[in-house]
């Protein structure tokens, strides 16, 4: 392992890391990836069944990190505007008030988003691709960070509108928190409220902090022969033998911000392969089709086609 290259950064981040362990226990892996897609500058999509602690893990990261958080339930009947906001007539002032909606803050739970309508879904999918809204003729941009955590139901229960694959390549990553352990779940029932817990932490970095370990994810070395090995890999999902379609670069970059996220988290300043192979399932397959007949998942695909490529 190198010498870490940002020590007091790598400090703070493991504060953070072991402060949301407590609230979410027993999924350290998850806690990671959410960490390191909010490093890289991305959203995260969670797919996965209700009470097993999406809202805490959103709500935790907000508290531990200082900053604005705003939680939205996508029904049907969900308005753009009740997400971007609307302007009002003030008569004091004889003018026309803009009062912004919950997407202006800077982690935004965006919960059950495939119940709402594919209007309001796309206003939130313009957000996190531009970092600004548009409203009544006015951009208006986003408060850095900006992170999104939305979650999705299974798309075959009722009232539900499946997100199309352009609007699923905007989340850098897909995740499924599942259902904790036997020790895990009796920890959560002999503990605390995890409201009470939430409601008790205090930041331990502060949003400047957070941007600059952001920006420090960039200088993450990636020697060239890791970029042939992801290159490789990209290549493998676009030869017709694993998916229907392959990845776009815009993917590849992503899974590059992701490992190099994840190679800060690990405190060092280079990116291994082990970071490409550990990030891979959860920032390709939601991007990804398997062939028909393949007979696995997604995630599935993704691994056997991780074990197809030969490591550099």
């Amino acid at each position: 392992m190198n010498a870490p290259a940002f020590p007091h950064l790598h400090s703070q981040l493991q504060r953070l890391r072991d402060q949301i362990n407590t609230i979410i226990v027993g999924k350290p892996t998850q806690v990671e990836d959410a960490l390191a897609c909010l490093l890289a500058g991305g959203h995260l999509l969670i797919e996965d069944v209700p009470g097993v602690g999406k809202t805490t893990l959103a709500h935790a990261l907000a508290v531990s990190l200082g900053l604005r958080f705003a939680r939205v339930q996508f029904t049907a009947d969900l308005m753009p505007t009740d997400l971007v906001g609307v302007s009002i007539y003030d008569r004091g002032k004889e003018a026309f008030v803009f009062h912004p909606g919950p997407v202006f803050a800077q982690v935004l739970l965006a919960d059950e988003i495939n119940r709402a309508g594919p209007k309001t879904q796309s206003a939130l999918l313009e957000a996190m691709e531009e970092h600004q809204v548009s409203v009544e003729g006015e951009t208006r941009p986003l408060p850095s960070p900006f992170f999104v955590i939305a979650t999705q139901n299974p798309n075959d229960q009722l009232g539900t509108y499946a997100l199309p694959e352009s609007q699923l390549d905007r989340f850098m990553m897909c995740i499924t928190l599942g259902y904790p352990d036997r020790a895990a779940e009796r920890q959560l029932l002999a503990g605390q409220d995890r409201r009470e817990a939430v409601a008790r932490l205090q930041p331990v970095m502060s949003p400047a902090e957070l941007l600059a370990a952001q920006q420090a994810v960039g200088a993450v070395h990636a020697a060239p022969a890791l970029l042939d090995y992801l290159q490789d890999l990209l290549a493998a999902t676009r030869d017709g033998r694993w998916f229907v379609e392959g990845l776009s670069p815009r993917a590849g970059l992503a899974v590059l911000r992701a490992a190099r996220a994840r190679a800060l988290l690990a405190q060092r300043d280079y990116v291994a392969p082990d970071d490409i192979q550990a990030i891979l399932p959860q920032t390709i397959a939601h991007r990804l089709q398997p062939v028909p007949g393949s007979g696995r998942g997604r995630v599935e695909q993704v691994r056997a086609l991780l074990e197809a490529v030969p490591l550099p």
